[in-house]
């Protein structure tokens, strides 16, 4: 969608309202207390409605990402639409001059957005080929600061960067990616933490490829067929490899040097839900999904 299409779709907030009612209910709204679809638009307030039936009233808006914001509805769907179209994303100064809000307000809105990013209910890959691998954000290491030894920097497994587990669907294209926190005694990508971020999403047995790294050895507890590639001798062998997963850290990371520079830990999880709906919601031939804001405006339901 152009920004000529934008705003032929969305002149003023009730076309945002109306457009959120066919989403979120199909077109015919429902009581939030009891059910009922005897209820009617307020005038003055066209975000609430009131029921006939038990008297109480309501925002269509309730239980989003819209929730107890104060930002008109217009500068919120135009932000998505930045957000959209912007391949590896936009700064919270970019989104303030855009849309002529505060920092502390377009911050939020990100933050919000990203929220729905993450918001999916069921990530099961079913009967396919799943590539499994991990990396590492958090800047180039550094002598002195990243690393114990002063005279060989490390990188990868041997940083203190906080590593990302990323699971791909190569048949689908469909990736689900999770942050892999220290446990309680301070060990990242342990076997558990690994077998737990493949359980998400595969229910069943699967044709599973890793590399080389021994947390995956976790693997021979389960009934997925297991294959390895050893990335010293090659990147591939017949169709055993890992360049999907791969390739999808690369768009990961150029996002993130590219548009964000640099990410606290604290929030890292969010950005990869942005980059992992980006991915499985993608076009091909560079175009956008024309049904993207949608599938976003779906999950910005967060009940």
């Amino acid at each position: 969608m152009d920004f000529f299409e934008f705003l032929k779709k969305f002149p003023d907030e009730r076309a945002v309202i109306s457009h959120f009612i066919q989403i979120r209910y199909s077109g015919r709204v429902a009581c939030h207390h009891c059910g009922s679809i005897k209820v009617y638009q307020k005038n003055e307030r066209p975000k609430v409605f009131h029921c006939a039936d038990c008297l109480n009233t309501f925002s269509i808006f309730k239980d989003t990402i819209f929730e107890n914001s104060s930002t008109d509805l217009c500068k919120w769907m135009y932000a998505i639409h930045l957000f959209l179209n912007g391949k590896k994303g936009i700064s919270g100064y970019q989104l303030m001059r855009e849309i002529g809000v505060t920092y502390k307000t377009a911050w939020r809105m990100l933050k919000q957005i990203r929220l729905a990013m993450g918001n999916i209910e069921n990530q099961e890959f079913i009967d396919t080929v799943i590539e499994i691998d991990e990396t590492y954000i958090g800047g180039k290491p550094r002598k002195g600061k990243d690393n114990d030894d002063d005279d060989m920097p490390k990188r990868g497994r041997g940083t203190k960067k906080t590593p990302v587990v990323g699971v791909i669907d190569r048949e689908n294209k469909k990736v689900h990616a999770k942050v892999a926190k220290p446990n309680k005694e301070g060990k990242k990508l342990t076997g558990k933490q690994l077998l737990e971020i493949v359980n998400q999403v595969a229910k069943t047995p699967l044709l599973v490829m890793t590399d080389e790294f021994k947390g995956y050895n976790v693997m021979k507890r389960t009934n997925h067929v297991h294959l390895r590639i050893n990335h010293i001798e090659s990147f591939a062998s017949g169709i055993i490899h890992t360049n999907n997963i791969e390739s999808f850290w690369a768009t990961l990371k150029r996002g993130i040097i590219g548009v964000y520079h640099q990410l606290s830990a604290k929030y890292l999880q969010e950005y990869v839900n942005e980059f992992c709906f980006r991915y499985n919601n993608r076009s091909h031939k560079n175009k956008t999904n024309p049904n993207m804001m949608n599938a976003l405006l779906k999950q910005a339901v967060l009940a």
